[in-house]
């Protein structure tokens, strides 16, 4: 049976103590909520996945921005692989994804629209240890307890496939979350500047000149501006930070953004 899928990095990327997650959770998203601007209907959010001490404040301007949308009914969570090499973009057999605040439905229906693909494969492997996908699911449980999720792991794959997976499952009820950090490991502005460009490569949805150094999860970005691109969403900049300004260190960071695409008027 496929089971449930246990937390592989609470404790470590985020706290395993339910209240304290939930605590979190919960004063985050409501100090980010009163800096946003005003949005349309959100279609998707970029955020990043680094521990929260980290990126947490930044991912909650993201998610924040979805609010808490009576109207969805399915989220797709799509992020990189970091934990084994990957073509094409891997579903989970498992029927949930479990996190201290208890487990998080897949969303069975989604998996099987996609399962036909050639560019999707249903394998837990990547998943297994995968801490891209697992850290945003404490903020879905949150603001939309009891909807299912499909989490799929991005490997090396075209902007086209993944819009295409985005395409079949955009059913008007569904909103897309993708997980990535922006630059890796160079001097705070270095850093900066590169984000920055990179930054504008996402608001003007350059999709094909954002690659691996820009963002670890490049792919899944890019197939969202394809997306984007096609449908006509807008793309708004709600935070901008990297770990030099919320941890301390500048020597080596690494970047977050917290982006939201709204439906055209």
């Amino acid at each position: 049976m496929p089971g449930i899928r246990p937390p592989a990095v609470a404790g470590m990327f985020y706290p395993a103590d339910p209240q304290q997650l939930k605590d979190y959770v919960v004063s985050t998203l409501s100090r980010a909520a009163r800096e946003l601007p005003p949005l349309g209907p959100v279609k998707a959010v970029i955020a990043p996945h680094a521990g929260y001490v980290y990126s947490g404040e930044v991912a909650a301007h993201a998610f924040a921005a979805l609010g808490h949308d009576a109207d969805v009914r399915r989220i797709v969570l799509m992020g990189p692989a970091h934990t084994v090499p990957l073509r094409g973009i891997a579903a989970p057999r498992w029927d949930a994804f479990a996190t201290p605040l208890g487990a998080v439905q897949v969303d069975e229906e989604a998996r099987r629209q996609i399962a036909h693909l050639p560019q999707v494969t249903l394998d837990d492997l990547p998943h297994a240890r995968e801490h891209a996908l697992e850290v945003e699911l404490p903020f879905l449980q949150v603001l939309f307890p009891g909807v299912p999720v499909l989490p799929l792991v991005v490997g090396e794959t075209t902007p086209e496939e993944v819009a295409q997976v985005m395409e079949l499952l955009d059913d008007g009820h569904t909103v897309f979350v993708i997980s990535s950090d922006l630059s890796h490991y160079e001097p705070y502005e270095e850093a900066r500047v590169h984000d920055t460009l990179t930054a504008r490569r996402i608001e003007a949805l350059d999709y094909p000149h954002i690659d691996s150094h820009d963002a670890c999860g490049a792919r899944p970005i890019s197939g969202l501006l394809l997306e984007a691109r096609r449908h006509g969403w807008s793309p708004h900049l709600l935070d901008f930070r990297n770990s030099g300004d919320t941890a301390g260190d500048r020597s080596r960071v690494v970047g977050y953004g917290a982006w939201a695409f709204t439906e055209a008027a």
